[in-house]
């Protein structure tokens, strides 16, 4: 919750003013997130002001936004078409009123599922995402952020145009308004910081060039172009009872699956990215849990479901919005634009929201990979440029998990070896191994061993070699019964006790000693 004993006017005046730029930024966001997944703009802006108002409030990183996402806002393009599939004929009307209650019955869903996520203590592994694969993640993300501004910047006549030159000479025809506003904002943004660090310079810029616009009466596009945003309080909403069946509920579990699953991924790849840039860690449990209470109240509200967004988080982590004040007042600003001030949220250039979002996706793309890359390891350069190549023309959720995958099978082939010294101790053989005993090394350890030319007593020596999981645990058991089936003794030393209890057949042949390592081996995983 927001304390305010512990803030300093400075803090609270930081916190204030980065919020307000958040808010104007979050309303295009929202307003196109809502088109993506074919609802009405009211749809993602009261997502918007719920999610952001209870992560604000319960969150695990304070000044982390969340709101109505793309990541999101696609699953749910899938589930309106499953849902038109299976109502042909069904009048637009109504099937428009169907589809969205079952986004709504999907948000809420999803949302448990979310919190189930959370109290099982499962945010930790958001740690098994490699660098380069966060690394992949940010470039990805800062190339989606500037591509997806390019919408706003279609000639009126788009489909009718035919070739890249074509579509560019009509759109700097009739745009070129927008792009001198874009240059400016890009360049109040980017200089402002120098001079002052008292005002956001995002704020600067939305401020000094609407005015100028306005009163200029400048022809340009802007956010009541795009769509009304007009509109009172979200009040509760039940979805519809028809909905509260087993055929429902097979339909929408597994979208509401993939709404978790991205949400949190998301989520907790945001919230590493903040833990970085401020140096102070957030917590990934709390923010599963808060991100479900969340969800769960967008789609009792009205607001289909969400996650946290890194754009316009790291847009209020710039702009000086550290604290959970800036969330709040962003969630705050935001639904009093839509119930009280829509007119004047309207006249905003569209151009002067791009401008921000081409600089947040500056600040977002680690441009510091980009020279690293060729000093990285091939495996690690490889997981980098493939997890951003996904992201940018796949989905996030994928991308992370094929970084993961491939960064563990890569770290698997590259340890899995284990050495061995041999030495006699009078008419004893002895193996001293060197290296992880796990699945993937198994062939090695097999390899290490001579049964058959062995004398009759051997000793194998784990001092400098750990057991991993359960299939080192079965290798061990079946090299004693080959030891055993050739009458010879053998004699395991320096085995944890987790890994004797496991072992059936060389259980028997395993000395306890008082320097027996303590490691746990991984027999369930």
């Amino acid at each position: 919750m927001i304390n305010l004993k512990n803030y300093s006017a400075q803090n609270i005046k930081n916190d204030v003013l980065s919020g307000m730029v958040v808010a104007v930024a979050l309303v295009p966001e929202a307003i196109a997130f809502s088109f993506i997944a074919g609802v009405s703009p009211l749809v993602g802006l009261y997502a918007a002001f719920i999610i952001g108002l209870v992560t604000s409030l319960i969150g695990g990183k304070p000044g982390m936004i969340s709101g109505a996402t793309g990541a999101v806002a696609v699953v749910f393009v899938g589930l309106g078409l499953a849902v038109a599939a299976l109502n042909p004929d069904m009048p637009k009307n109504e099937l428009s009123i169907l589809i969205l209650n079952y986004i709504l019955l999907t948000s809420i869903v999803a949302g448990f599922l979310q919190i189930m996520v959370g109290l099982l203590k499962m945010g930790k592994f958001i740690r098994l995402v490699p660098q380069p694969a966060l690394f992949g993640f940010l470039n990805g993300l800062a190339i989606v952020i500037a591509t997806s501004q390019f919408k706003f910047l279609k000639p009126d006549n788009y489909d009718e145009l035919d070739g890249f030159f074509s579509v560019m000479s009509a759109s700097l025809a009739q745009n070129y308004v927008m792009y001198i506003v874009i240059v400016i904002t890009m360049a109040i943004m980017f200089y402002l910081p120098k001079i002052t660090k008292a005002i956001p310079s995002g704020l600067v810029a939305i401020i000094s060039i609407t005015a100028i616009v306005y009163f200029m009466g400048v022809d340009t596009k802007t956010v009541s172009d795009l769509a009304d945003i007009s509109g009172g309080f979200p009040t509760f909403v039940l979805p519809d009872s028809s909905l509260f069946t087993l055929e429902a509920f097979k339909l929408l579990f597994p979208y509401a699956v993939i709404v978790a699953l991205v949400g949190l991924i998301e989520s907790l790849l945001t919230l590493s990215v903040l833990d970085e840039m401020s140096g102070v860690r957030g917590s990934g449990n709390k923010e599963c849990v808060a991100q479900g209470v969340a969800n769960i109240a967008s789609g009792s509200f009205g607001g289909m479901a969400g996650c946290a967004m890194i754009g316009q988080s790291v847009i209020n982590f710039t702009s000086g919005g550290l604290g959970r004040l800036s969330s709040f007042t962003a969630a705050m600003l935001l639904i009093i634009f839509v119930v009280f001030l829509s007119d004047l949220i309207g006249v905003i250039p569209v151009a002067v929201l791009i401008g921000i979002m081409f600089m947040v996706s500056m600040g977002t793309f680690e441009f510091s990979s980009v020279s690293r890359i060729k000093y990285m390891p091939r495996a690690d350069a490889f997981v980098l440029v493939i997890v951003t190549i996904i992201t940018v023309f796949f989905d996030l959720a994928i991308a992370v998990v094929a970084g993961i995958i491939i960064s563990a099978l890569v770290f698997a082939w590259q340890h899995a070896k284990i050495y061995s010294r041999t030495s006699m101790d009078g008419d004893t053989k002895i193996y001293c191994l060197d290296g992880p005993l796990f699945f993937a090394s198994v062939t090695s350890f097999n390899e290490q061993f001579d049964i058959e030319s062995d004398p009759k007593n051997v000793i194998i020596d784990f001092d400098k070699a750990r057991v991993m999981d359960i299939s080192g645990v079965e290798a061990i058991d079946a090299l004693t019964k080959k030891y055993k089936k050739n009458d010879k003794i053998l004699q395991i030393r320096h085995l944890s006790r987790d890994c004797k209890n496991l072992l059936k057949e060389a259980g028997p042949y395993c000395s306890f000693e008082e320097n027996d390592p303590t490691y746990i081996v991984a027999a369930n995983v």
